[in-house]
């Protein structure tokens, strides 16, 4: 048995100052007696449920040269996440059962955390003839075509009704191709324009999302919209909660933390969408306090530092999020005051698992043992250098951050740890 003392358990929506047990793979009640049991101290500490990122790229099968399921999975437990589910923009397209199969199979080898595949909407991500949504239902978190937006509304509105039919989210990258600049490289704002850089409107999200809407209010299927990026986009999506709509979405930490007039030449900004303005990073600050904003997703995307030395124009779009999100979103929104902590707990351990269907993950009793230690008192500075992760693109390096992940329980085993002391860590 595994018994942590000294730090402040998060359960239920309350911070308790209790010491949390662990036996096998699951939290028991804590024992009276704790004779033979191993003490982990994590002093002045906070136990929360792991972090559930819906919105992960790890590259493998294919791309092994800019992610790996195990590197993939060591960043994500080094950034306090127990359970993450991977885009299917992979090499094969996990379109049919035989495709994600090797996926699965790298996964069932290589993970530290669980790991929950997306199936692709169509074959090949290219956007017409349907994956095979039946064989894959049982295997994956939901359908998307992560990457690229559906450009056909009738093969958007037969992918809904096959989702439906086997009860599995539409997770939707929403983008108007046809709304694009050409070689577009940033957000058509303030900056692009006084330096010269095409521009990414903000129509070309919100027209996609605003059709998707109209087809899940005939279809009726559950449909969630990845890495919300304006101010339209949030509104289009209050209106549909409040019709009764089963729609869900998340943003991304870089979306709530910096604004375009905050962006260099530099790949490490270079994203899709792209960062925005200060009108939207606030919508979407409100959209997360009224809860329009579910939750929030990284979009880890890691890319080799070749692929993101070109600048904003030549970079692929792309960048690492899961080892900087809680420290980030912490000290921007939490230690600020924008934010209560446990509006943001709620982003990111509850309410993902609620839309997804995933297992309650409170800490307690009898329930898996899948949790976060956090250290909010670890004044540090974000150094890339030092990732886990394959990639090293972040618009956070160099940003000084006051919390960190003190360590990561998976199933009830340590799956990572950095306390300033390691007595009793085995």
């Amino acid at each position: 048995m595994l018994l942590f003392t000294g730090g402040t358990v998060y359960r239920g929506g309350q911070f308790r100052e209790e010491p949390l047990a662990v036996s096998g793979a699951n939290i028991v009640p804590c024992p009276a007696n704790t004779d033979g049991a191993s003490v982990i101290r994590v002093p002045g500490c906070l136990i929360v449920p792991g972090f559930t990122d819906v919105h992960v790229h790890f590259r493998q099968p294919g791309f092994a040269y800019k992610e790996t399921i195990y590197s993939g999975t060591f960043a994500a437990a080094a950034g306090g996440y127990t359970t993450v589910c991977a885009m299917p923009n992979l090499n094969p397209v996990p379109d049919t059962l035989e495709h994600l199969q090797t996926q699965l199979d790298l996964i069932k080898r290589d993970a530290l955390i669980r790991v929950r595949p997306y199936g692709s909407i169509t074959r090949g991500e290219r956007g017409a003839e349907l994956s095979d949504f039946a064989a894959l239902a049982p295997y994956v978190a939901g359908f998307s075509d992560d990457g690229k937006g559906v450009q056909s509304r009738e093969v958007m509105r037969e992918a809904m009704e096959h989702a439906k039919a086997v009860k599995k989210p539409i997770v939707a990258h929403c983008e108007d191709e046809s709304l694009l600049r050409k070689d577009w490289a940033i957000h058509d704002g303030a900056f692009a324009r006084r330096n010269g850089f095409p521009g990414n409107a903000s129509e070309s999200e919100w027209r996609q999302v605003e059709r998707d809407l109209e087809l899940v209010r005939e279809t009726g299927c559950q449909y969630h919209v990845c890495h919300v990026s304006t101010k339209e986009s949030v509104a289009l999506i209050r209106d549909a909660k409040r019709e009764g709509l089963p729609v869900s979405c998340e943003t991304a930490p870089h979306y709530l933390a910096l604004t375009d007039e905050e962006l260099s030449d530099d790949g490490r900004f270079k994203m899709n969408p792209p960062i925005r303005s200060a009108d939207d990073r606030d919508a979407l600050l409100a959209g997360l306090l009224d809860g329009t904003v579910d939750c929030i997703a990284t979009d880890h995307a890691p890319h080799s530092a070749e692929e993101k030395s070109r600048g904003l124009r030549g970079s692929l779009n792309g960048v690492v999020g899961l080892e900087t999100a809680f420290p980030v979103l912490y000290t921007t929104l939490v230690e600020t005051g924008l934010m209560a902590l446990e509006t943001l707990l709620r982003a990111l351990c509850a309410r993902p698992r609620e839309i997804f269907g995933f297992a309650s993950c409170t800490l307690s009793p009898g329930e898996a043992a899948d949790f976060a230690i956090l250290d909010l008192n670890r004044p540090h500075t974000v150094n890339s250098t030092r990732f886990h992760s394959l990639g090293r693109a972040t618009p956070f390096d160099g940003w000084g951050v006051s919390a960190a992940i003190a360590m990561t329980v998976c199933g009830g085993k340590i799956v990572y740890h950095n306390l300033p002391y390691r007595e009793g860590i085995s």
